[in-house]
């Protein structure tokens, strides 16, 4: 009997390994470094508007992030951001990038079954350096048959990557702990998107949850992964 599904994708960011809490220590101290100008709520609202507007620029990932920064402090301080400040925010942004690979709790065990028996995929978003970086310090990077680092998911993206690494998203599951960016333009590529919760989310990529479809999937880990997709294999 033909498999269900011939390609299996994951996410990388919050997904395999931590991402969300090193970007969130960072806002904590950024909003320690500008508390004389405004309050960190405030703040996060201008940082955010500041990402969202420059995503198109700068794209996903830390050097985005950190323009941004950069960016809202100007502007939260009408120009009289210190150069000792903005020194520290481009520390910071440095920081990041330099920080330790820390699998999360199953990723390695998700990641070895699905190999046995599909043709897996890791799908990222961000800056191409330091998710390459990540990918080998993860160990992880030998595992996959694919790698696709993009710009953005969007659902032409995943029927692009689905067709030339299997035999087309609607034969292909996404694995991923971002609704707007793991499962939602999965589901509407015509495959199966399985959100993967997690303790942290950036507020860029919270959307309602597709409740209704039945090609979407939610688990508490990717413990359950395994089980999964032996149920999809037997409808």
């Amino acid at each position: 009997m033909a498999q269900v599904l011939s390609t299996i994708g994951f996410d990388a960011d919050d997904t395999l390994w931590h991402n969300e809490r090193f970007f969130q220590l960072t806002q904590t101290h950024f909003a320690e470094l500008l508390a004389e100008f405004t309050d960190k709520p405030a703040l996060m609202q201008r940082l955010l508007a500041a990402e969202k507007r420059n995503l198109g620029h700068y794209g996903f990932g830390v050097k985005g992030f950190t323009l941004s920064m950069i960016e809202t402090a100007i502007e939260v301080t009408a120009g009289r951001v210190s150069t000792a400040v903005i020194a520290e925010i481009m520390d910071a942004g440095r920081e990041m990038l330099r920080h330790p690979v820390d699998l999360l709790p199953h990723a390695r065990e998700a990641v070895e079954m699905a190999r046995q028996t599909h043709r897996i995929v890791l799908i990222t978003k961000g800056d191409l350096l330091d998710q390459e970086r990540k990918l080998a310090q993860s160990g992880l990077g030998d595992l996959f048959h694919a790698v696709e680092i993009v710009s953005d998911k969007t659902p032409d993206t995943y029927r692009g990557i689905f067709a030339r690494h299997g035999t087309g998203a609607d034969h292909a599951l996404m694995v991923g702990n971002s609704m707007r960016s793991d499962v939602l333009p999965m589901i509407d590529a015509g495959g199966w998107g399985v959100f993967v919760h997690h303790g942290h989310a950036w507020d860029f990529e919270r959307a309602e949850a597709p409740s209704e479809d039945a090609r979407y999937h939610a688990l508490q880990d990717l413990g359950e992964l395994s089980d999964l997709i032996a149920k999809i294999e037997a409808l």
